[in-house]
């Protein structure tokens, strides 16, 4: 496949403006039509879909529909549920010196956004920004990613059989085509992926000012107390550890757990591995692959460097993309698997005496883009949420915050900029364009020179 140029980039980005430029977009009875028939689109192709998704990265046919394609749904139908009312003009009050006037704001699309996915969710992740870039009457170009070959492709068939190529459209390519986009005159950029190509993202959007959103990640900690219910807590951490065998942003990337019930919090956690795959996990329907050999080696070799910690798991086989849920305990901040995410089924698991030990312990790193607490104690969960920076997460349970259309979704420091799902997708993709209109029948004509003694009435109104 040819990688995309600079000129073929500035060529289908004035094709975009110019169909941008007729305004269709910016009449909400249009976005709500083109999104219906998304929406029924992907309920044509779900079979295609669910297929894709195995065929890259073996995902069950539950995990594919709950975590990829019913979110979608899900997402769009919130959206059509909401949107007039959204997208209308919302009147805020004047101050008393613009009388008389009345204040508006207005929400516009920027233009034609570029959304770049990712290789782990990657129908989920390409489709629920555009949703939001849609909804708010925007233009698009998708970039899937090139290490989901199959579900890339279904994506681009979809997208062709509903938009016309100037109103959406998907352009496939390795790193140069997307090194081509991210330096194109986009109105908006909108990234999912890793750290590193997230600060080349950010470089590349800074050269022309063009506003970004960074969804990244990074190493997301689980703290568990000796007040928690831990079968509870050991069923809902491997569960969101291991979808999509741990390739999730926002799957618990350590476990920091208190001593006095740390050896029972492993024991409970290597049942509900057994528990939910089976003796034979490699055979096991529900259980995923890695994507490719690179990131399979390079989950591999944390395993490796840290063998001596197994304390389940371990096996690891290149010809099936497979590593088995692997625990290491106990685990140690200079262990391999502490240095970087995970992104992958090995789960460090740490542990802490005090909780200003592991409160301390995070804030010493980059902020992360999720964080999860079991406990029963009030006083441990109001000290976390009061004490602790992060994207988001969960008291007593892990990854379902993510799945609420209500609640904004993003990062804070390295973890990402912005936040979108639901109302707040259609707030960024939107310009908030604020409007004072004066009356013209009255003018007490404060503002203009000459002043004399009118600062005595400026001081009195302002203050």
């Amino acid at each position: 496949m040819p990688e995309l140029q600079e000129e073929a980039a500035a060529k289908l980005l004035a094709e975009h403006k110019r169909w941008f430029e007729r305004g269709e977009t910016r009449n909400v009875g249009f976005r709500l039509r083109q999104l219906a028939q998304l929406k029924a689109e992907i309920k044509r192709r779900e079979r295609q879909i669910i297929e894709a998704l195995h065929k890259d990265l073996r995902k069950s046919e539950f995990e594919a529909y709950a975590t990829e394609i019913g979110f979608i749904l899900d997402s769009i139908g919130y959206m059509q549920k909401h949107l007039r009312r959204w997208a209308k003009p919302v009147k805020v009050r004047s101050p008393l010196h613009m009388f008389p006037a009345s204040s508006r704001i207005l929400s516009e699309p920027y233009g034609t956004v570029l959304i770049i996915g990712p290789f782990n969710y990657p129908f989920q992740l390409l489709l629920e920004p555009l949703i939001g870039a849609l909804a708010a009457g925007n233009c698009a170009v998708l970039k899937p990613s090139e290490h989901t070959p199959s579900v890339s492709a279904v994506i681009e068939e979809l997208i062709g059989a509903v938009f016309p190529p100037q109103y959406v459209r998907v352009v496939q390519g390795e790193k140069e085509t997307t090194g081509t986009l991210i330096h194109a005159d986009f109105d908006y950029i909108f990234f999912t992926g890793s750290v590193p190509v997230g600060r080349i993202v950010m470089e590349a959007a800074a050269q022309k000012l063009v506003p970004v959103t960074l969804e990244l990640g990074g190493k997301s900690p689980v703290i568990v107390d000796a007040s928690a219910d831990l079968d509870n807590a050991a069923r809902r951490i491997v569960w969101g550890k291991l979808i999509n065998v741990g390739q999730t942003c926002i799957a618990p990337d350590y476990v920091l757990v208190q001593e006095a019930v740390a050896e029972q919090l492993v024991s409970r956690m290597e049942h509900y591995i057994q528990a939910f795959f089976g003796p034979d996990i490699q055979s096991s329907p529900d259980y995923g692959r890695m994507v490719n050999l690179r990131q399979l080696r390079r989950v591999a070799e944390m395993i490796e460097q840290d063998r001596a910690k197994v304390a389940a798991g371990g096996t690891v086989c290149e010809d099936d993309l497979y590593i088995e849920p692997t625990l290491l305990f106990p685990a140690a901040w200079s262990d391999a698997a502490m240095e970087d995410e995970i992104f992958g089924p090995v789960l460090p698991v740490l542990t802490y005496s005090q909780l200003d030990e592991a409160i301390a312990a995070i804030h010493a790193r980059p902020k992360p883009l999720a964080l999860y607490l079991f406990t029963q104690d009030k006083e441990t969960e109001r000290r976390v949420l009061r004490d602790v920076s992060f994207g988001g997460g969960c008291i007593n349970d892990t990854i379902t915050h993510v799945a609420s259309t209500r609640l904004p979704f993003g990062g804070v420091g390295n973890a990402g900029i912005g936040a979108y799902h639901g109302k707040h997708s259609f707030e960024l993709f939107s310009h908030r364009k604020s409007v004072v209109k004066r009356g013209t029948k009255l003018d007490f004509g404060i503002v203009y020179p000459p002043y004399r003694d009118k600062v005595k009435i400026a001081r009195r109104l302002l203050k």
